[in-house]
């Protein structure tokens, strides 16, 4: 099993660009099975996530495959609407395909999802909006087993989940008449999707407000597509620079999409310029405690952001407190950074960082995507030599995290 080999202390310097967004290129995916003829998703990054749903969509009786950076996927005659345990259970993100079988096949089979353990979440906002859509959803031996003639209607989701709204997107293309979805999520990878439904062909409006409008039944057609690129890695990327000191820029995404997470870096006392499709961070000493960080739906602070953030400031001065509002159990990177010296206190969703001014080198264990990214974070940043394992789950999200940190200069190898 592989490991980072990580060299702390070296600042980072340089220009690196970051691929396709994990978060917008798997509903993405899933959609292309709505479409009877050829779909290209350029801008698809190599994770393992995105590979087991092209292993998905082959089961379903897609042809799928890579050319270069793109996607082909050829869904003109699908024969499955099951998608199997083994692959469900390697990612929670399989679930999206939920909404695309039951509207293209008829009928949809599946068992409960897996991914990160990251405390419950309950996939019953998405079988609900099935069921307000006209679907009847059944649950057996573990199983979910939907089938039924989906018609559009007026849906109010309890609450704003990105992947409910997507799976009620997709879902509602395939409907007779129109859906309107309030209480939807904002996340700009919800705009990617229905930017790429309207590539096909679909009706689909008000994508990055809180309500989303579907006109279903319109006739569908290929289309080529380049994803945007992951707001998520560019967080990382930021917070590494601001971990061990330098000058990095940071391209191929939206700053505006990085708003909340900049400011933070702003006031931790970071130097940040941002340009359209660009970020660029200075960070000349220790990094300063910030006033509270509260994770929330988008436009607030990414949930997905924190972890790599509060490694960076762990190795800092002051105090930073932590409020994950979105997941439970999204502090498991904790006991990790304290082997390097981190003084962290948690309690429930609260966590309080005290800068240690400097971390040490480890030993270290990934248990979760974020998790794992945010132990590089502080290695980047900490004196002396560290090793992370549990790589699987850095896979999931960056395509070349070593590779691209190389070039900034980092000391970091996969041995």
């Amino acid at each position: 099993m592989s490991a980072y080999l990580i060299e702390g202390g070296r600042p980072l310097d340089g220009s690196v660009e970051v691929h396709g967004a994990k978060n917008s290129v798997l509903p993405i995916l899933a959609a292309c099975l709505l479409s009877p003829g050829v779909c290209v998703v350029r801008n698809c990054p190599r994770l393992t996530d995105v590979e087991a749903s092209l292993a998905i969509l082959r089961h379903l009786g897609c042809r799928a495959e890579r050319q270069g950076d793109a996607v082909v996927v050829d869904a003109s005659a699908p024969t499955g609407f099951d998608v199997p345990d083994a692959l469900m259970r390697e990612m929670r993100s399989s679930v999206i395909f939920l909404g695309a079988i039951l509207g293209r096949m008829g009928q949809a089979q599946m068992c409960a999802p897996g991914g990160c353990e990251l405390g419950p979440r309950p996939i019953d906002l998405h079988l609900a909006a099935i069921r307000a859509l006209g679907g009847s959803v059944e649950e057996r031996g573990g199983s979910l087993f939907c089938s039924g003639r989906l018609r559009g209607t007026d849906l109010v989701l309890s609450l704003p989940s990105v992947g409910a709204t997507e799976n009620a997107m997709l879902a509602a293309v395939c409907a007779d008449g129109t859906t309107t979805i309030t209480n939807a999520a904002r996340e700009p990878e919800i705009v990617d999707l229905q930017n790429f439904l309207r590539a096909l062909g679909a009706r689909v409006r008000g994508a990055g407000s809180s309500v989303i409008t579907v006109e279903g039944g319109v006739p569908l057609h290929g289309g080529s597509y380049r994803v945007m690129g992951d707001r998520i890695v560019a967080a990382t990327y930021l917070a590494a620079a601001a971990a061990a000191g330098g000058s990095v820029e940071v391209t191929g995404v939206d700053w505006r999409t990085l708003s909340t997470v900049t400011a933070v870096l702003k006031e931790a006392g970071c130097q940040v310029r941002s340009g359209a499709d660009r970020i660029f961070l200075q960070a000349d000493g220790p990094l300063k405690g910030v006033r509270p960080v509260r994770t929330a739906p988008y436009p607030g602070f990414p949930t997905d952001a924190q972890a790599p953030l509060m490694a960076a400031l762990a190795g800092g001065t002051g105090c930073t407190v932590f409020v994950e509002n979105i997941f439970e159990s999204r502090y498991r990177h904790v006991d990790e950074l304290a082997r390097m010296g981190a003084d962290i206190r948690v309690e429930g969703r609260v966590a309080v960082v005290y800068g240690a001014s400097r971390l040490h080198g480890a030993p270290l264990m990934a248990s979760d995507l974020r998790g794992g990214a945010a132990l590089v974070v502080a290695a980047l940043g900490a004196e002396g030599e560290s090793t992370l394992s549990g790589l699987h789950h850095v896979d999931r999200g960056y395509q070349s995290l070593d590779f691209d940190l190389q070039r900034l200069g980092a000391g970091i190898c996969r041995i």
